[in-house]
């Protein structure tokens, strides 16, 4: 049976409307540039390699990569410096000494304060030690509180103080005792050594405990122990029985 559809209509069911081929747009000279017309700089994209696709795709059967070894696998190959076993370049040349090698050359080794800022921040007759720098002139944290205090020359000084720190320089010292204040030195913990230690444990037998008391002792005066865990230190412990 033949259709009774007209030969227009059919037409219009088989044409599909036009459909604009995706393409590069580019804002002309002087065009200003809207969402429309905006597109990538001409050479910065590129289309990706599909590697290991077959000969068809051009890369080879083996993309380039060889046909054995590490390099060939997919992973993410030798460790940046490696040289296949040999002593590798960082390994042959001479080390760095200082900052450049790592090493704490460029850290301070003391919170310096200068005559100036004793003169600005104390009064006269007042005591001058780490704590109080801390309080009225420097704000330290971190691994400078560790440090001990010295005292530079820098500036003029005219009130009477009593500077307690652990290192003076010359010229700040004679300046100290030419305004009628007082200089005194704070020695430095001594640094631990195997053989000090070692003597230290043949003369005191109660040595660990009695450096645990002064430690207990220490964070109490800052309140930072609990009481009844502190009455515990030093007690010998009760063995389990069996």
């Amino acid at each position: 049976m033949a259709s009774k559809v007209a030969p227009s209509a059919r037409c219009a069911a088989v044409v599909r409307p036009f459909k604009a081929a995706r393409c590069q747009v580019v804002a002309m000279a002087g065009e200003r540039l809207r969402l429309n017309n905006l597109s990538p700089w001409p050479g910065s994209r590129r289309d990706e390699k599909r590697k290991g696709r077959g000969y068809g795709a051009g890369q080879g059967g083996t993309c380039g990569f060889g046909n054995r070894g590490q390099k060939c696998r997919s992973g993410s190959g030798p460790r940046p410096g490696f040289e296949g076993g040999q002593v590798p370049l960082y390994r042959r040349l001479p080390k760095l000494r200082g900052i450049a090698g790592g090493m704490g050359a460029g850290l301070p080794d003391f919170v310096v304060i200068n005559l100036m800022d004793l003169e600005k921040n104390f009064a006269a007759g007042e005591e001058v030690s780490l704590e109080t720098v801390k309080e009225k002139v420097l704000s330290i944290s971190g691994r400078d509180a560790t440090l001990p205090l010295k005292v530079l020359g820098s500036g003029k000084l005219t009130k009477s103080l009593t500077v307690k720190a652990t290192a003076f320089s010359e010229s700040a010292k004679q300046a100290i005792e030419a305004a009628g204040g007082k200089v005194e030195v704070v020695p430095t913990a001594a640094k631990w050594t195997r053989k000090a230690y070692t003597k230290a444990k043949a003369e005191n037998p109660n040595y660990e405990a009695d450096k645990l008391k002064k430690k207990v002792a220490r964070l109490q005066a800052k309140g930072l122990v609990n009481k009844n865990r502190a009455a515990k230190v030093g007690k010998p412990k009760a063995k389990a029985s069996k």
